[in-house]
């Protein structure tokens, strides 16, 4: 089965002619289109895009098929993803954050907080959300101060003590 890592989300259309302003989530937002196609959450293939220019956060892209701003309005939200092996391998001590989603978060005390279900950014920086047993999400900021262990051979992350956001009956 394919793991499947979002290298972009569509902020809106550029211009009228359905070019695409991408928030992106790789190391150089011009990287966006070098793995091949993108597909959404479900690993339905969207399209190839190519990139055009820099724009404040990201690029502005062309999307195969997509030809006027209607199209590219409608995409807006939209989330894109490659499939994991067609990404380089990270290098020692980096990770993908689909790498982290399933692994074990306990607290700095070592008792168990639940489990890595997403790592998101709604444009003020990444949070972590931790699911635990009573259906609570965990919002946690992700940050060296809050996360200052990921262990990926061990399957887990350890949470420092600060506040968080808990949503309940949202995992």
């Amino acid at each position: 089965e394919e793991t499947w890592v979002c290298v972009a989300a569509v902020a809106t259309a550029h211009g009228i002619r359905g070019a695409l302003k991408l928030r992106c989530f790789t190391e150089r937002p011009e990287d966006v289109a070098a793995y091949g196609p993108v597909y959404d959450a479900r690993g339905r293939r969207l399209f190839d895009l190519t990139v055009v220019g820099p724009a404040k956060g990201g690029v502005i892209a062309n999307a195969e098929g997509i030809g006027d701003r209607t199209a590219a309005e409608a995409l807006r939200g939209t989330e894109l993803y490659v499939p994991r092996s067609a990404l380089p391998d990270p290098e020692n001590d980096e990770f993908y954050y689909s790498d982290l989603e399933g692994l074990d978060a306990f607290r700095r005390d070592g008792t168990r907080l639940g489990s890595v279900k997403r790592v998101v950014n709604h444009g003020a920086g990444d949070l972590i959300e931790i699911a635990d047993s009573k259906g609570a999400l965990h919002i946690v900021p992700f940050d060296k101060a809050s996360v200052p262990l990921i262990d990926l051979e061990n399957h887990r992350i350890e949470v420092a003590p600060r506040p968080e956001v808990v949503v309940e009956g949202e995992a």
